[in-house]
């Protein structure tokens, strides 16, 4: 029998701790919980889960200083979102940070069970990584991916820095070279599929990031745009 997912509920409210834990664990999933980011933490001793369920606001680290802290790890666990908040600015902050969907309390079980399946299989649709982003530099054509520095280099010796955004993308890109990506896969591998919320953000952060890496933006030849498909990254990448 297939192993179901592993459920990690971070929230400093007990109440609604026990009734994530009991409901996810009624429908077959093996679920885990913590009071805290510290708590959390030491829960990923024993073993990253498949998908965590986080609390924005908790006392003695927040949800989104906790998202931040994984992303930099180049952790890619799935992240859902829980907030008494409700302005838009604070779901956006999430999604830009790396949260996959946010969920505004008080919440439906049945919605969070909903969500959750539905990241999961974003998760588990998304192009095996081919290339390791955690060296700490890549080349590729004749320029260099610095990812401790987060800029790129190139022949002339040049640094050029990257935003978060175009880093996030360089990166999906380096990961999956010559693979046409779709923009809903960029947007799951970039900041989460919930951020389509932005329809073209994509297309946006690819004529940014050629106006930084190619030699004419304008006749791209490092990052191809497939027709009705998305983007391919044509180079070879290999360790600099």
């Amino acid at each position: 029998m297939e192993q179901m997912p592993h459920i990690a509920v971070v929230d400093d409210h007990k109440d609604i701790r026990e009734l994530v834990v009991r409901y996810l664990g009624e429908h077959g999933y093996r679920v885990s919980a913590a009071e805290s980011a510290r708590a959390f933490l030491r829960l990923m001793d024993a073993g990253a889960p498949d998908l965590v369920v986080l609390d924005i606001m908790m006392p003695g680290g927040d949800g989104l200083a906790l998202c931040r802290e994984l992303r930099a790890s180049n952790r890619q666990i799935p992240i859902i979102f829980l907030t008494a908040m409700v302005e838009d600015t604070d779901r956006i902050i999430g999604l830009e940070m790396g949260g996959d969907d946010y969920l505004t309390k008080p919440f439906n079980p049945r919605e969070l069970l909903a969500r959750i399946k539905a990241v999961l299989r974003r998760a588990q649709s998304l192009p095996v990584q081919r290339t390791a982003v955690s060296a700490r530099r890549l080349r590729f054509d004749d320029k260099v991916l610095d990812t401790g520095r987060r800029e790129v280099v190139g022949a002339d010796g040049v640094a050029v820095a990257l935003s978060t955004a175009e880093f996030r993308l360089l990166c999906a890109f380096v990961e999956h070279p010559g693979r046409v990506l779709t923009r809903d896969q960029l947007l799951d591998l970039t900041s989460g599929r919930a951020a389509d919320v932005w329809d073209r953000s994509i297309d946006n952060q690819v004529s940014r990031l050629r106006r930084k890496i190619e030699t004419d933006p304008k006749r791209p030849e490092l990052i191809k745009t497939s027709w009705g498909g998305g983007y391919q990254f044509t180079a070879e990448v290999v360790p600099a």
